[in-house]
């Protein structure tokens, strides 16, 4: 997905444009149809140019499609965490993010891979994330600017790029990568509150 273009203009607008390629491509997938872009473009009433400012190839759509079935949203994912203290629900975002990313490996790997080639080279990631780390640190009276950096430092111990790098870099198996990236979120807090503590 082009985030790059999503985040210019009409933001919202262009995210429901994007819900609905992405339920489109869905349809077919659940289906077990074969389909290309112009399909997507039919059953989403869209045009296929706009498909093309959105997705730039079929490899990226269907993969990001395929993994958005099996995503709940930020809303979803926090309603597990009502009522909890603000590191239970870090502690479980992490959670729910990695154990997804691990059951899903070779799905995430693929579309990494898709996103990353130079005609992708605008795409970002981790949107469901930040998103959920912004919800569950909304009412947490800190200045704006601490807060958004706590939340891109939490962000880097979720998701499939820092267990790329624990797995292929550090030679760590899953139950050693899960351990040393919660050690990392457990660091993140202890400063954050010490530091919140102090103020």
């Amino acid at each position: 997905m082009k985030e790059g273009y999503i985040q210019t203009g009409r933001t919202n607008q262009k995210q429901e444009t994007r819900d609905k390629l992405l339920k489109s491509a869905q349809y077919f997938l659940k289906k077990g149809i074969a389909f290309n872009l112009e399909d997507v473009a039919k059953k989403s009433g869209v045009s296929r140019a706009t498909v093309y400012r959105y997705y730039s190839n079929m490899e990226i759509l269907t993969t990001e499609a395929s993994l958005d079935i099996t995503t709940l949203s930020s809303e979803a994912i926090l309603k597990n965490f009502e009522g909890k203290s603000l590191e239970e629900k870090v502690f479980g975002i992490q959670d729910y993010f990695n154990t997804l990313t691990l059951e899903n490996e070779h799905a995430f790997r693929k579309y990494l891979s898709a996103v990353l080639v130079p005609d992708a080279v605008e795409s970002k990631r981790g949107g469901r994330r930040i998103k959920t780390l912004e919800l569950a640190l909304k009412d947490e009276d800190i200045p704006s600017d601490q807060k958004k950096d706590v939340i891109k430092l939490l962000t880097l111990l979720m998701g499939i790029e820092p267990l790329i790098i624990t797995k292929d870099v550090a030679n760590l198996n899953n139950q050693e990568s899960t351990r040393l990236l919660k050690l990392g979120v457990e660091l993140i807090l202890k400063n954050y509150l010490s530091q919140k503590n102090k103020n």
